[in-house]
Order: structure tokens, then C-alpha cells, then sequence
């Protein structure tokens, strides 16, 4: 069917959801689910990948992983505030590759601990004079291998589209030097803070807090990145970003009838280069409405519209936004 996002413009996408359960004599942990993507859009943009959340046996052990490929011609501002709200727009090609995978084990209800593994390549091609600048000296092309910690508590009751429940993750990243061309040790640390509760008939109130801090001297590409189809829709993904960015929102998602549902949201967010320079002038705005069809039972294909502060953007994708 077709597809939409301000970055990406108008396409064709191809998706494949599924559900499964391991132990299939369990019947009260949730189910596993799987999707496969793949898209191609008239702005030459086109990728391929496949997401998941693998659970075993009594919500033991869990393993999800992301692996993805894309190229898109993209638009880029510089970098941290002022020069997303203030430069000229400018534009390059980007490739980018990207395997994912975290390992979790219960240690006590709702209560996991694990790792993560991650290897992503990013190179930009055919930039315009303008946009070669706002790299600020930087290479057009990184390598990270990342390796790190994961502390979590999860009791939601459904991954890809929970009812109630709360979630919060801490991950701490390591991506050696040796593992990459970025020329340094870097590190990450994101936290993720998730509430959903029933609040009458059909109607979900959700919450979700993220925060991503990097190291000084992260390349480009491995920066926050403000926008896209999670958090703060409606932005361009990339028009704001910087070392750090912290975002807040809560949304409201009600069953209409049948098979569709709607949602409305609101919210901000800020980039900055470290917490000594965080300025509350400078948080961004974020609101919405949503049109919601259940493409199987509480898997749903999502329509939004994103507004920001002088932005707006449709966005078409599978699954809730958090």
C-alpha cells in the first residue's frame, strides 16, 4: 500500500506482520511478533529491513533486534539548534546500514538485565556545496561497532501496542575505537520512560519520556537526531540535532468502532550539545491527531499529523509510536 513521511515523501511499501508464540502451551506471556519491511518512494529513497521482539518461555528470556538498509536523499541544516532554525536548507545522499540486537533476562518480575550488539556504517554521497560545510571538517562516511549494558523493567502487556503497564530502560553503549573509524572511543546512554493505562471504554493514555546523551565527539551521523516516527512527528528527522536531545509526550488513543480508532497527542523536545548548555528557550513544541486502523488483532497501521514549531508532516507506518 502506500506510504508517507516528511523525509521520505510519497511511496509504495510492502509489510509483513506476524505474531507467534514459542511455547505454545503458554498462553499468558505475550505473543513474539515480527515485521518486514520494504519501501521505495518518488524521492529516490528505498529500504529493506526486518524488526522483531523474540519471547521465550515465561517471559524468561527476550531478544529483539532491528536489521535495516536504506539510501535517501536527505535534507540537512547543521548542526544543534540555531542552525536547524536558522541556516539555509541544504541537501546529500546518505547509505546506511544497521544491525541491532539486544539480549534480556529476567532477574526479578518485570525486571530484566542484558546486552546489547550493534554495527552501523552511514555515508553520505553528493553533497551540495553548502551541505559539506555544515559537516565542520568532519568525513563523509563513519563505521561503530557498539557494545553495551541494558537495565530494564517492563510490565506492559503487549510490546507493540500496550493497554497498560510501565516501562523504563536505561542502555549504556560502548563503540571502541577499534571497532570503527570514528577515531575515538565513544559512548552513549539512552533512558526510556513508557506509562500506559485504560482510562474509560476504548481509550488508552500514554506517556513516553527519552532522553539520548552522546560523547563528545560523535560523528555526524551518530548524533540525536530530533523527529521521524516516533517522537516528535511532524518534524523533518534531522532538521534538529546535536550531542543530546530529551523529548516528552503524552497521547490519547480511543477505539471509535471495529477495526478503527484515532489518537491525539502533544508534547516537546530539545537537542543541545551537553546539559551545561540546555536551554529551556529553546524546547520545541509537538501536537497531533492520528487515524488508527487494527491490521490484525492490536496491530495497527498508523496515520498521523504532526505539527511543530513553523513544520508540519503526514506520517503513514505499522505499530504504535512508543
Amino acid at each position: 500500500g502506500p506510504s508517507y513521511s516528511k523525509n521520505t515523501s510519497l511511496g509504495i511499501g510492502l509489510l509483513a506482520a506476524g505474531l507467534y508464540r514459542i511455547d505454545r502451551t503458554d498462553s499468558v506471556t505475550s505473543p513474539s511478533d515480527i515485521s518486514i519491511f520494504a519501501n521505495v518512494s518518488i524521492s529516490g529513497f528505498y529500504a529493506l529491513g526486518v524488526t522483531g521482539n523474540n519471547i521465550f518461555s515465561r517471559n524468561g528470556k527476550r531478544i529483539d533486534y532491528t536489521v535495516m538498509f536504506a539510501s535517501a536523499p536527505r535534507d540537512m541544516w547543521g548542526i544543534g539548534y540555531n542552525d536547524g532554525r536558522y541556516n539555509e536548507e541544504s541537501s546529500y545522499n546518505e547509505k546506511r546500514y544497521l544491525i541491532k540486537a539486544r539480549y534480556l533476562h529476567r532477574m526479578l518480575p518485570n525486571t530484566y538485565v542484558g546486552g546489547i550488539l550493534s554495527f552501523e556504517h552511514t555515508q553520505g554521497k553528493k553533497f551540495k556545496p553548502l551541505g559539506e560545510s555544515y559537516l565542520y571538517g568532519q568525513k563523509t562516511h563513519y563505521t561503530a561497532t557498539g557494545v553495551g549494558a541494558i537495565l530494564e523493567y517492563d510490565s506492559r502487556d503487549f510490546i507493540p501496542n500496550p493497554f497498560r503497564g510501565v516501562y523504563v530502560s536505561l542502555q549504556e553503549t560502548l563503540f571502541p575505537k577499534g571497532l570503527g573509524n570514528c577515531g575515538r572511543s565513544l559512548w552513549r546512554t539512552t533512558f526510556t520512560a513508557d506509562y500506559y493505562r485504560q482510562v474509560w471504554k476504548g481509550g488508552i493514555l500514554a506517556a513516553d519520556l527519552y532522553a539520548e546523551f552522546n560523547s563528545e565527539g560523535t560523528p555526524w551521523p551518530m548524533l540525536a537526531r530530533m523527529g521521524g516516527s516516533q517522537r516528535m512527528r511532524g518534524y523533518y528527522q534531522g532538521r534538529y540535532t546535536d550531542n543530546d536531545m530529551i523529548t516528552f509526550q503524552v497521547e490519547l488513543r480511543q477505539r471509535i468502532w471495529r477495526r478503527i480508532g484515532c489518537t491525539f497527542w502533544g508534547g516537546a523536545g530539545n537537542v543541545f550539545s551537553d546539559l551545561e548548555r540546555f536551554d529551556w528557550s529553546e524546547t520545541l513544541p509537538n501536537y497531533g491527531v492520528g487515524l488508527r486502523w487494527e491490521l490484525k488483532k492490536r496491530v495497527n497501521v498508523r496515520l498521523d499529523y504532526g505539527f511543530g514549531k513553523k513544520t508540519s508532516g503526514f506520517l503513514l507506518s505499522i505499530n504504535e509510536a512508543f
